[in-house]
């Protein structure tokens, strides 16, 4: 993993590397802004309903003898509920995004570019106590500037990372739906030695047909067409180091080629 003007760049085992613009403090305070406004809005909301209850089964006296100490604790306990439940929840039903960061287009990974799970969003939110010390986010604000990836206290804990969301397609979206409809100009040949092009199914020989015919408005076509061919590689237990995957547009253009040069017009 590599950092270099704000964009995260990360390897995986077959060499290929995708890359995450890392979102900074501006972006991340206004989804924070966002968030507060809305847990602020639901405790309201609670809060007020549970005076409202309390008062109707109370005689109007919300806070005579002992009843005031169990109204009080319940109170914080909502608060408490709210601040880090409101976090947890929604980066775990939303795989990384609460409805701030979805709003300003953030998602949390993990480091290493996966998803997080339940245990990542439980660590980094409850550590955010020590981020809000001694108020505001004074930690985590002085956390996030002195680190290049703009990472608190709690994506420390946690190993995560905060990444802006991109619009990107993935290997389900490139629907197998045509077959010999595509020509490519004729090039260099990029076909790796011995690649067993007649191994490919007949799904993956689609999925490559219909990347070639949609690429010029992918605006992830290189990263794409790693991904694709990191699968086909895998598939076929080839040697990674094998393959130049900055190319790798190039070998799956020579592929379509070479499984179809012998087929009919």
């Amino acid at each position: 993993m590599t950092n270099t003007n704000d964009i995260l760049k990360i390897d995986t085992p077959e060499n290929v590397t995708f890359d995450y613009d890392v979102a900074g403090i501006g972006s991340r305070f206004l989804a924070a802004l966002v968030d507060t406004a809305l847990i602020l809005i639901l405790q309201g909301v609670v809060i007020g309903t549970l005076i409202l209850l309390v008062t109707l089964f109370s005689d109007g006296d919300l806070f005579a003898g002992a009843l005031s100490a169990w109204i009080l604790a319940g109170l914080g306990l909502i608060s408490f509920i709210f601040l880090w439940g409101y976090y947890i929840f929604f980066e775990i039903l939303w795989n990384g995004q609460t409805p701030g960061k979805r709003w300003v287009g953030l998602r949390v990974i993990r480091v290493d570019g996966t998803p997080i799970t339940a245990s990542e969003a439980v660590i980094r939110n409850l550590v955010r106590i020590i981020d809000f010390l001694p108020t505001a986010y004074g930690v985590g604000v002085v956390t996030m500037f002195v680190n290049a990836n703009s990472r608190r206290v709690g994506d420390f804990a946690a190993g995560t990372i905060v990444v802006h969301e991109r619009e990107t397609k993935g290997l389900g979206d490139l629907s197998p739906i045509r077959t010999n409809t595509l020509t490519i100009p004729g090039s260099q040949n990029h076909l790796p030695d011995g690649f067993p092009a007649e191994r490919l199914s007949q799904y993956e020989l689609q999925i490559i047909e219909e990347f070639l015919l949609r690429r010029s408005g992918l605006s992830n076509r290189s990263v794409l067409a790693q991904h694709i061919l990191a699968s086909i590689v895998t598939r076929l237990q080839l040697a990674p180091e094998t393959i130049h995957y900055d190319k790798s547009e190039e070998i799956l253009s020579a592929i379509y080629k070479a499984v179809n040069m012998d087929k009919p017009e």
